[in-house]
């Protein structure tokens, strides 16, 4: 069963065959630490949204209501949907969704098992870097070999009104989503040590599903183990061309899915390798963009 830690699945009804799932684009106060909130934008009180779980062959409604100050949108990114659906106003004639309005993205699932992501195409230099993103993941039904699967999904922020270099006090902190100048970073929307472990049992096969839609890259790095690269972007990679890797760079826009056997017991690291990403305001200690594999 696919899990997305500190991270709820979007529920949904069924009508004549058809999926309906409802996403409200809002302001978040999201708790990356204990006490310390960031004044994002999200889904359903989230950063990042819920996930969202389909089928190949699902007919999916997903109604999206803007609670926000200005206009936005929805790209369903790596999706091959209707031009009408695809969500970038500027250019297609997918609608802006006005401040207090709604608009129903409809859509058949066409695109074979994978790892996908939904995020904001209006004003994308504040809406993303606000936090406007969530998973879309494609789930194979047939699929019996996997027996722990995983989503982490990171980001990266400018808070403002921290001193470089000192510890991050619990407060409310505004963001400056044009600033290049990031001084936290989170999976799932948590700053280690407040990201949750991820349990596997010995012999365990395992899933990784890596993703980011911001500016920075991050290449993850999992240890104890070597892991096989399955899927780039949501599309099978054939085995003749896959690798045996335990870090896998995961530039903005990118998903990738990587599979491990779990053999070596303990408590391993799986965190960025960029040296900034996995502190917390450049402090002592590790933070930020970190999280662990626990053996039970």
């Amino acid at each position: 069963m696919l899990v997305t830690p500190d991270i709820s699945s979007l529920k949904y009804t069924i009508d004549k065959g058809v999926k309906y799932f409802e996403l409200a684009a809002e302001p978040v106060n999201q708790e990356i630490l204990p006490g310390v909130f960031i004044k994002g934008w999200g889904y359903n009180g989230s950063i990042p949204g819920p996930t969202i779980k389909v089928y190949p062959g699902d007919y999916v409604n997903i109604r999206v209501y803007n609670h926000l100050p200005e206009a936005t949108s929805i790209h369903w990114h790596g999706l091959n949907v209707p031009n009408v659906m695809d969500g970038v106003p500027d250019v297609e004639p997918s609608p802006r969704i006005e401040p207090g309005h709604f608009f129903d993205y409809h859509f058949r699932i066409t695109n074979p098992p994978g790892t996908h992501m939904y995020h904001s195409h209006v004003n994308v230099a504040r809406q993303d870097m606000l936090g406007l993103l969530g998973g879309f993941v494609i789930l194979d039904p047939h699929e019996v070999t996997i027996n722990k699967d995983y989503l982490l999904l990171m980001q990266e922020w400018s808070l403002v009104g921290l001193e470089k270099g000192k510890k991050v006090e619990p407060g409310n902190y505004n963001l400056n989503p044009f600033s290049m100048d990031f001084n936290m970073f989170t999976i799932n929307g948590k700053s280690f040590p407040y990201t949750t472990p991820m349990p596997v049992e010995y012999d365990d096969i395992v899933r990784l599903r890596f993703g980011a839609i911001q500016i920075n890259h991050h290449p993850m790095h999992l240890h104890g183990h070597q892991f096989c690269l399955e899927k780039s972007d949501g599309n099978p990679i054939i085995p003749s061309n896959s690798l045996l890797k335990n870090t896998v760079l995961v530039a903005s826009g990118e998903t990738w899915d990587v599979l491990f056997k779990a053999n070596n017991p303990g408590i391993w690291p799986i965190h960025c390798h960029i040296s900034h990403h996995v502190s917390n305001n450049f402090t002592d200690g590790t933070g930020g963009m970190f999280t662990t594999l626990v053996y039970e």
